[in-house]
């Protein structure tokens, strides 16, 4: 047997073995820790009092109703509304005062592809000057791509025509 070469050291360290499945696992069951799943639309204050409303993958040319939730403002009080911003992608279909705060609904058309940011400003409708900027995020993904699992609070409501040249069989004229 042949010794081995200087300069070769020992590795040291250990495998490790995830802890056996529970007994009432399926086999070949697929298990996710709880906290890795984030099933839901998720809500995340600023450092600037806006709000990022994170609404996970979508497709593109597809129309979405999002609904989620904001905590209480009290400086906006109960009544609030959106204001007029001309935003073609994103309109502000419903506000109502939820037990700790607001639940707000909108549409969302995934117009490009990417991670895309449209904003929103809710305003107050008895306090002057009273406002929060509401920024909705999504990552679309295009139409090659299968569809995405969607969090809870995002529904699918339709689907734009887009032309595609390569399916038509209109040649124009010969």
């Amino acid at each position: 047997m042949a010794s081995a070469s200087k300069g070769a050291k020992a590795k040291a360290g250990a495998v490790r073995f995830a802890p056996a499945p529970p007994a009432d696992a399926a086999p070949g069951h697929v298990r996710f820790d709880e906290k890795l799943r984030d099933s839901a639309v998720a809500v995340t204050q600023e450092k600037d009092g806006s709000f990022l409303v994170k609404v996970g993958f979508l497709k593109i040319s597809h129309r979405y109703e999002i609904t989620f939730a904001l905590p209480a403002l009290p400086r906006l009080g109960r009544a609030v509304c959106a204001a007029p911003l001309p935003n073609p992608n994103l309109r502000v279909t419903r506000i109502a005062p939820a037990p700790q705060g607001y639940s707000v609904q909108c549409e969302y058309m995934a117009h490009r592809e990417g991670v895309l940011k449209e904003e929103m400003l809710l305003v107050s409708e008895t306090r002057d000057g009273a406002c929060v900027k509401v920024v909705v995020q999504a990552r679309v993904m295009d139409r090659h791509h299968g569809t995405p699992m969607l969090l809870d609070g995002v529904r699918c409501v339709g689907a734009e025509l887009e032309y595609d040249s390569e399916q038509s069989d209109w040649h124009g004229f010969d």
